[in-house]
């Protein structure tokens, strides 16, 4: 969705040609619309210059303090996905908020000097629709128009807004023309630090990881909003209630410059555990990293995932078995590219599929962040019954992510 000039949100020195804005956003996407984005983007570029802070395994996480944004860090996002029912029926949910360091102007003094870049996106799957609903902000930081509070989850660009209570709620309020989204999510357990305590590498090279935690199992409650007009019933807020899983991750410098792209997902299983995974691929088609965390119900880690995966360059890298099998791929009638919408995780001893709850997932966000995503709401098989649900995306199959 292209912004639109006449929304308040947007600062009038952000309406550019899309080239000159390309490169003013150069980034990646988790995850997503910008994020997914932004940081594909800033993977293939140069290593991050002295002005942005960089990731270090010695760094230890501290809450509430990094709840809250990063803004040394080139770039960041909050990151909600998760399953909502409504009037019976499922629904796919994403939230995304990021932040993005342009690097440019920082001996600037005039408040007007564009420093930090705020974005937001937000989807529902529809299987009524069988297509996303989508809606995007973005605005500099500043004017009231748009802030991201170091000190906690707060987050605003105009009046949508992703913040956290200190009896460790969140909420999210999401108003658009196609969409609204108004719910409190409540967290059950502390944060799970990803990687080794919060250093999740991405890469061969020590300097490719970002800090990243998730918080998997969040019960969600609120009202949803649908504009259908094939179906007016579904055009006012309904109640909505639901499994939501939050990522929060920061960094400048992610992925090798041999990378394609990466497959995530992050899953609820019915037996309570909660699985994440990625892989990292490059563009020969190799695995240039991977990691997986599985959890049981209290929050403790599933023993017997870690192993090494050899074959790649250089010594075996210290990483969790989890390996990524297409099993059937979608082409978009609008993009062409070719998503592989079902997929089959083996994990350990275990072989999980992943279908969607429909095809069209797909998210075009070239128009404002330069990148075009798969992020799906999916149901997980296991010998032939279904054992859970989360959210699969897939990112490098409409092209290798480049500034």
């Amino acid at each position: 969705m292209r912004p639109r000039r006449d929304d308040p949100t947007l600062s009038a020195d952000l309406v550019l040609p899309s080239a000159m804005r390309r490169s003013l956003l150069a980034g990646w996407g988790p995850r997503l619309a910008v994020a997914s984005l932004m940081l594909g983007r800033v993977a293939h570029a140069s290593p991050a210059p002295a002005r942005f802070a960089t990731v270090s395994p010695d760094t230890r996480l501290a809450f509430p303090r990094d709840h809250g944004s990063h803004p040394d860090f080139r770039i960041e996002w909050w990151y909600l996905t998760g399953w909502l029912r409504r009037d019976g029926t499922d629904i796919g949910l994403q939230v995304t908020f990021f932040r993005i360091n342009t690097g440019h102007q920082r001996d600037n003094p005039s408040r007007f000097a564009a420093r930090q870049l705020l974005f937001a996106h937000a989807a529902l799957a529809t299987p009524e629709r069988g297509r996303l609903l989508v809606a995007e902000r973005v605005a500099r930081e500043g004017f009231g128009l748009a802030e991201a509070s170091g000190s906690d989850t707060d987050l605003r660009i105009g009046d949508w807004r992703l913040s956290r209570d200190d009896k460790d709620c969140y909420r999210a309020h999401i108003t658009d023309r196609a969409l609204s989204i108004d719910l409190s999510i409540q967290a059950q357990r502390p944060p799970l630090l990803q990687g080794e305590q919060g250093y999740s590498r991405k890469g061969p090279q020590p300097t490719q990881a970002s800090h990243y935690y998730s918080r998997p199992r969040l019960e969600a409650s609120g009202d949803i909003g649908i504009d259908l007009a094939a179906s007016p019933r579904l055009a006012v807020k309904r109640p909505s209630q639901g499994m939501v899983w939050f990522d929060h991750e920061w960094s400048s410098e992610l992925l090798d410059g041999t990378a394609q792209g990466w497959d995530w997902v992050g899953l609820h299983l019915d037996d309570g555990s909660d699985l994440m995974a990625f892989r990292i691929r490059s563009q020969d088609g190799s695995v240039l990293w991977s990691d997986s965390r599985w959890v049981d119900g209290r929050g403790q880690p599933i023993e017997g995932l870690r192993q090494s995966l050899r074959g790649l360059a250089g010594p075996a890298l210290p990483v969790a078995a989890a390996t990524f099998t297409p099993m059937r791929l979608w082409r978009s009638p609008r993009t062409g590219a070719a998503w592989p919408v079902e997929m089959r995780l083996a994990i350990d001893e275990r072989t999980l599929e992943l279908k969607p709850i429909f095809d069209d997932q797909e998210l075009d966000s070239s128009l404002s962040t330069g990148i075009v995503y798969w992020e799906g709401a999916v149901r997980v098989h296991e010998h032939g019954k279904v054992i859970g649900r989360g959210y699969l995306e897939l990112t490098g199959y409409a092209g290798a992510l480049k500034v």
